[in-house]
């Protein structure tokens, strides 16, 4: 779902090729060809290929594949408090992605420590919303300098594995946008990540991917000053 509408040019671009897409291309679109990759459409459509993660560009095997360098985590990059730091850890990440064909970062993590027993504190940056905003910038800044995009997560209150699927997290609107928002209003005010990701759990009741206005009021707020013309 793109928050902000596109460059014009960009747009007649896309108009053009959708109207010259038949129906069941349109369709083919909507889900992947595989776990790690979206439909290509001959000629017209290029396919698009995402592999985690955060601390180094794995590919597509969860197990049994090609080696690759492992980065230190987001928890450890944030005691650095270096931004210049992080953004060459990007930039050298996104060259990782590369040699894996990958065009998609599943990174970086962005949600904030909660609890001492998060079970993802480690891949995350810290505990202090704007701490992590600006290193979440820094670290998009430096993958997408290099031409791949990253998919900032996850979009939002997910900051426990324990059924991480299926909770429902019960946030009062203060406390939704001076924690949980912050990180990403501040990344796509700074760095412009071309892609986030949502969470599975669901949010005062409705899905997280399903909120319009969710989406709206962490990439489109006036006060903030942002446009954002990313994907969710």
């Amino acid at each position: 779902m793109a928050i902000k509408s596109l460059p014009k040019g960009l747009q007649k671009e896309v108009d053009e090729t959708l109207e010259g897409l038949s129906l069941e291309e349109q369709v083919s679109l909507l889900a992947g060809a595989d776990f790690w990759r979206t439909v290509e459409i001959q000629g017209r459509v290029a396919g698009i290929k995402a592999t985690d993660g955060p601390s180094g560009a794995r590919g597509q095997f969860f197990s049994n594949g090609t080696k690759a360098a492992f980065f230190p985590s987001g928890v450890s990059l944030a005691a650095t408090w270096d931004t210049s730091l992080i953004r060459n850890v990007g930039e050298a990440l996104s060259e990782e992605a590369q040699s894996k064909q990958a065009n998609v970062l599943l990174a970086p993590t962005a949600c904030n420590h909660r609890s001492p027993l998060g079970g993802r504190n480690f891949e995350s940056f810290s505990e202090d919303p704007y701490l992590s905003g600006k290193l979440a910038a820094a670290y998009v800044n430096g993958v997408q300098s290099k031409g791949v995009s990253v998919a900032m997560k996850h979009f939002v209150a997910n900051e426990q594995e324990t059924n991480r699927f299926t909770v429902n997290e019960i946030i009062d609107e203060r406390t939704l946008r001076e924690i949980y928002l912050k990180p990403f209003e501040i990344a796509m005010r700074d760095a412009g990540p071309w892609a986030i990701m949502c969470s599975y759990n669901a949010v005062n009741g409705a899905t997280t991917c399903g909120r319009q206005r969710l989406h709206y009021e962490a990439s489109a707020s006036e006060r903030m000053g942002i446009r954002w013309a990313g994907n969710v």
